[in-house]
């Protein structure tokens, strides 16, 4: 059994780590006197409280932890943490006299975390911006966190973690970034910093409000897509502001130690070499370019300016799992939306601050079908599966494939449940679908023009826990629920 004092302890470090993320949203309501202070006052207090107890409660036992560990901190810390952010956002609803419920809230606070991007939220542009505020640093500082997990956590798991790193030719494999996991997540923040602070500016640059520039810095680079606005970027209407949106989106979606071995080579090298790369851009560019023709051969735009706008932004942000919108794509004719989703499930590479399976996992499921495919012919012919130069072992492919497995009956079984509990079909399948790839905006009730706030209690929850295991890639969540877990 897993050492639970140790875990408890570790959790409690973490939770009083987090809580300093209020300081900021904290300030800019000080400062601009707007309605969010007491809220995150009270959110301050209870995060400090919760976990100074805990902490205190578990400080006499040692720090040495097991791989099962791993497991189960990572699950409790991102169970734990939308907990402690929902709430500024119960209580600040409960000032105001809408109280806005557990549900919802946790629901917000997940989605921000998991940067997914799905809002219960109405009337963005009327809260107050420590809110708004509170709602892009969740997304940014989930950005974060993910890629402490692809160097902490997801090399433990064996599926698509460290084997398929070992794998790659680039960032992980034939230039070790840095000996310690610690120096690691030193080097990915400061890229992190420095492509946060480069959309920043190029948003200002745009024509945006400082406000809006931070916010929408925040989400595009955890590819959350939270806004500032009920109407999202339809608000701007600026090519300009759209363009910023796309490059720094396409950037998020890249390995950020890929960034990495560029900025200190000062060549773009590093990106040719790497195995997802230059699939990833050309996938990008190739079915925006198809959805642009398309919108303009069925007459959905009467100019290829038009269908080139449209189509290129929203293919971008859906495929990068963003779910940035500047038109109501659920309107298109149907076969352009649904590619872009489908996009969403796996064109983002391994160890960027995008969801879905990851396209290294992509890539190697292509090759291995091929690779069936020759045996049925050549049935003594060797053809060892490769990942950029790099053989890849049955044992990761083997993981794959269960990864791919329960990654389908995960859907499956959320989205009966969402039927089950009376949600119409096209909106359970989408909501879970989104959840899941912690993409935001489905299809139906929950479209990029509409949100999440009509679901009930129960179906936000499921779409809560959906979020937490595509976040958490599956396996590092439901491995707490096999008895070997428990066993000594």
């Amino acid at each position: 059994m897993s050492r639970i004092p140790v875990i408890l302890n570790l959790l409690a470090l973490t939770m009083a780590l987090f809580s300093t993320t209020m300081l900021l949203p904290l300030a800019l309501a000080w400062w601009t006197g707007d309605d969010g202070r007491f809220a995150f006052l009270a959110g301050l207090a209870v995060a400090l409280g919760a976990s100074g107890t805990l902490w205190l409660a578990t400080k006499d036992d040692e720090r040495d932890l097991r791989i099962r560990d791993g497991f189960l901190l990572v699950t409790l810390a991102w169970v734990v943490l939308p907990l402690l952010a929902a709430v500024p956002l119960l209580v600040y609803y409960n000032q105001i006299g809408h109280p806005l419920g557990l549900s919802k809230a946790y629901f917000e606070a997940m989605s921000g975390l998991s940067t997914t991007g799905s809002t219960v939220l109405n009337h963005l542009d009327t809260l107050p911006h420590s809110i708004n505020l509170w709602r892009a640093t969740l997304v940014w500082v989930g950005g974060m966190g993910i890629l402490v997990l692809a160097i902490a956590i997801l090399p433990l798991l064996g599926v698509g973690g460290h084997q398929l790193f070992k794998a790659e030719p680039g960032p992980m494999k034939d230039e070790k970034l840095t000996p310690r996991i610690a120096s690691t997540g030193k080097v990915l923040y400061a890229v992190y910093f420095i492509f946060s602070i480069a959309c920043f500016l190029a948003y200002r640059v745009a024509g945006l409000s400082w406000f809006d520039a931070w916010c929408h810095m925040a989400t595009t680079m955890g590819l959350g897509g939270f806004s500032t606005s009920d109407e999202g970027f339809l608000k701007f209407d600026s090519v300009a502001v759209e363009m910023v949106a796309m490059v720094f989106m396409v950037l998020a979606g890249i390995n950020f130690a890929t960034h990495f071995l560029a900025f200190r080579q000062r060549s773009l090298k590093a990106y040719l070499r790497c195995s997802q790369t230059v699939p990833y851009l050309m996938l990008l560019l190739g079915s925006g370019l198809f959805v642009t023709v398309f919108l303009y051969w069925k007459h959905v735009y009467g100019t290829w300016g038009e269908a080139l706008r449209y189509g290129m932004f929203n293919t971008i942000s859906v495929a990068t799992t963003t779910g940035y919108a500047n038109t109501d794509y659920t309107l298109w004719p149907l076969l352009a939306p649904l590619w872009m989703i489908l996009l969403a499930s796996f064109a983002t590479s391994a160890g960027s601050t995008g969801g879905g399976i990851k396209l290294s996992r992509a890539i190697l499921l292509v090759k291995q079908t091929r690779r069936e495919l020759t045996r049925l012919l050549h049935p003594n012919v060797v053809a060892p599966v490769r990942l950029g130069r790099t053989p890849v072992g049955p044992e990761v492919i083997a993981g794959i494939m269960a990864f791919l497995l329960m990654y389908g009956l995960s859907i499956g079984v959320l989205t009966t449940l969402m039927l089950l509990s009376g949600l119409e079909p096209v909106t359970a399948f989408s909501a879970v679908f989104a959840s899941i790839n912690n993409l935001g905006p489905g299809m139906g009730d929950v479209g990029p023009m509409g949100n999440y706030a009509g679901l009930s209690d129960y179906q936000l929850w499921l779409c809560s826990f959906a979020m937490l295991i595509g976040r958490l890639e599956l396996f590092t969540v439901l491995v707490l629920f096999t008895p070997e877990f428990w066993r000594r």
